[in-house]
């Protein structure tokens, strides 16, 4: 069980990494901790695991750092592999590839130290969002709602990435759809609707509150539905994704056309998460889950 780890989601990853690990070891799994940022990679070496569960979050965890160090190591893993987790983690890439494929996801713009941030605040329209594309967890995100305050938010980003990523901010109903399998049997769990206080869905009502309300099944038309799921698993699938993840999914209020957000490639599995919930609602719980996750891990390469 590789948890814990040197990213800004450290402590998520704590969380979900004992969640996990109490789960496997409920159902007979002989598993262990093992603390990336407190422990070196010849280590996990020498420990001769069978295979690892992935419960880190963000950079050197969820990028495809790790991936890359247990494919070369040997040891098989959850999730997904090295292409699809760097991908995955890199927003603006994630964008490129899902327009690519012809799939919807807001406007957006790539800022640096020159970027004329008026000119940007104009094309996008107001309000936006300004975040680092390579943090989750809602990490270094602020709602820009006047040009005035465009530079303040620019500088919590660039603070915690060499890029920043400007988006248009779309009105409407925030979703997100778990995915279980891979490429041609990845499938689409039941919708999850995250209905936040004011609609700030941030690191603290994540994780620490319970003022954030969670409708699963969603309640949506089944045309609709069966949509927000189509382009869910079409996303997940354009990135190469494995084993399992998250598609996050905005619905415009004026025509209640989907969005896709972000894809998640190690998500949270606290008792807050969200992958878990859409499992619940299919009858699997998170014991099982957690189970059915390891069975999955293999080496992604062939060589």
């Amino acid at each position: 069980m590789l948890l814990g780890g040197r990213s800004a989601e450290r402590e998520v990853s704590l969380m979900s990494g004992t969640g996990v690990l109490a789960a496997l070891r409920s159902k007979g799994v002989d598993a262990h901790p093992f603390d990336t940022a407190e422990r070196s990679l010849a280590e996990l070496a020498a420990e001769k695991f069978d295979r690892v569960f992935i419960a880190l979050h963000g950079r050197y965890g969820e990028d495809g750092s790790l991936q890359g160090a247990l494919e070369l190591l040997g040891i098989p893993y959850t999730g997904s592999g090295v292409m699809a987790s760097s991908v995955g983690m890199d927003k603006i890439t994630t964008k490129i590839v899902w327009l690519a494929a012809g799939l919807p996801t807001p406007n957006y713009a790539v800022l640096d130290a020159n970027s004329d941030l008026a000119k940007v605040a104009a094309d996008l329209g107001l309000p936006l969002i300004v975040k680092p594309p390579h943090e989750g967890s809602t990490i270094g995100i602020t709602k820009v709602n006047a040009t005035e305050e465009f530079k303040a938010a620019y500088d919590i980003a660039a603070a915690l990435d060499h890029s920043v990523l400007a988006e248009e901010f779309v009105t409407g109903r925030e979703f997100t759809v778990a995915m279980l399998g891979g490429g041609a049997d990845a499938r689409a769990l039941p919708i999850v609707e995250i209905i936040a206080p004011a609609g700030n869905y941030d690191y603290q009502n994540k994780y620490f509150t319970d003022d954030v309300k969670y409708v699963c099944p969603a309640v949506l038309p089944d045309a609709l539905s069966a949509e927000m799921q189509r382009i869910a698993v079409a996303a997940y699938r354009a990135l190469g994704c494995q084993g399992w993840g998250r598609v996050d999914v905005l619905l415009r209020e004026r025509d209640q056309k989907p969005f896709l957000l972000e894809v998640n490639t190690s998500p949270g599995m606290t008792g807050h998460s969200l992958v878990p919930m859409a499992a619940r609602a299919t009858g699997i719980s998170y014991e099982d889950l957690c189970v059915e996750i390891l069975r999955t891990a293999c080496l992604k390469m062939k060589g």
